[in-house]
């Protein structure tokens, strides 16, 4: 039988506990840590949030990777590089590789009777993925590429659809600066939204043999191909097993080819989310710290409040590990109760904020209209294992004072 455990349990007992003069102290302590918890809890759920729906937004324009001409141009437009490549099917087979489609991009002026805008096209063909653009669609359709002739619809955003007072159904046309300059009309099929709007103001997706035709380009010339994969957080791991791939090989028309990620196209928005981390570690530091040392003032309350049971369990023996032994036990119940607290209490309000957006946000400012949260199991088992481990080993010392107090002593405190 565990002893130390035994009294331990009989101390924290409903029994013994409500007459205790510590006990009000002892509840500070147990709501630091609920309160401490519950705040990690919710900031690591909104950074995570924050950075897992902003990168999917940059990567539902982008792709995680992008194999294209090797021409040192920093413009969108590059020179073309051929879509019949013998490396396609070893990138496809790649564990995590999710699909490699083709593309092409080209700035273009679009002009209505009062209006102008500078856009960039994307061409897509069929095999093009709308699965993170149906999300954020808010009228019309997404656009469907047949095999047959090329389709005069786009896909806007909002932002350009006010921006040229356009709607679901009307035409305007299109100017592309080149030699010569060309013109295009196009109707708009339907409109998205991401309120990503570094983006959406510049994006229209269009048939990719529109691009092709206005570049005279060859039908089986591109601007690159597009690579998804499944996990972001790997995406350097993919990286580097691409270019091992494809990196510095040539194309059939002798251009050479690189990789890039998306972080690379969007550093700033990507540099701004990983600020996102050091605000929660100072987070987690501070509100820690705070449970730690409210522990340390209850445990000390507690072991001064129990000095007489202390002599007693000396003077029949008892050493003064064993002893410490008992009241880290004591420490251990009562921050579980903390954790519970601070637990129910966190996930309960990351659940509010989930189902309700009660809180909202400057889109234009944060690319989301209400707080995002992501709440990860692996997460918060984390912050409640490492808020337990961390707050008992700051207890191990005060602890300690147990072998300074000698039988005498206690019969003089009592």
């Amino acid at each position: 039988m565990n002893i130390e455990l035994f009294i331990a349990k009989r101390l924290i007992s409903k029994k013994h506990s409500t007459n205790s003069f510590s006990r009000p102290i002892v509840a500070v302590a147990i709501g630091g840590i609920a309160i401490g918890l519950a705040i990690m809890i919710v900031a690591v759920s909104i950074v995570t949030g924050f950075k897992k729906e902003i990168s999917e937004k940059v990567i539902g324009f982008g792709a995680h990777l992008q194999i294209v001409n090797y021409d040192n141009n920093t413009s969108y437009e590059t020179l073309p590089i051929s879509q019949n490549q013998h490396w396609i099917g070893q990138v496809s087979a790649l564990p995590g590789i999710e699909s490699v489609n083709k593309f092409i991009v080209k700035a273009g002026i679009l002009k209505t009777d009062e209006y102008l805008h500078g856009v960039v096209f994307k061409g897509i063909d069929s095999d093009f993925n709308w699965e993170f653009f149906n999300q954020y669609m808010v009228e019309g359709d997404t656009l469907i590429i047949a095999d047959s002739a090329k389709s005069n619809n786009v896909v806007i955003s909002q932002f350009i659809a006010k921006a040229l007072n356009l709607k679901v159904g009307d035409s305007f046309a299109a100017y592309f600066i080149q030699d010569p300059p060309r013109m295009r009309k196009f109707n708009v099929l339907g409109i998205y939204n991401t309120q990503l709007e570094d983006l959406d103001k510049i994006f229209v997706f269009v048939d990719i043999r529109h691009l092709r035709k206005l570049n005279d380009w060859e039908d089986d010339q591109i601007t690159g191909f597009e690579i998804h994969v499944d996990d972001f957080s790997k995406i350097l791991e993919y990286d580097l097993a691409v270019n091992r791939i494809v990196g510095n090989n040539f194309s059939p028309d002798g251009s050479m080819l690189k990789v890039k990620n998306i972080q690379e196209d969007y550093p700033g928005i990507f540099d701004w989310l990983s600020l996102l981390d050091i605000n929660v570690w100072v987070i987690l530091i501070l509100m820690v710290s705070v449970a730690g040392f409210n522990m340390v003032s209850g445990l000390l309350v507690i072991i001064l409040e129990k000095v007489n049971m202390i002599g007693i369990l000396k003077s029949l023996g008892a050493e003064n590990i064993r002893i410490e032994k008992i009241f880290l036990y004591v420490a251990g119940f009562l921050i579980s109760r903390g954790l519970l607290l601070g637990n129910i209490i966190g996930i309960g309000l990351c659940l509010i904020q989930m189902y309700t957006g009660v809180i909202s946000l400057d889109p234009e400012s944060y690319y989301v209209s209400t707080v995002p949260i992501n709440l990860n199991v692996i997460y918060i088992v984390i912050l409640n294992a490492g808020t337990m481990i961390i707050t008992l080993l700051m207890l191990i010392i005060p602890s300690m004072i147990i072998s300074r107090i000698s039988p005498a002593d206690s019969i003089k405190f009592n």
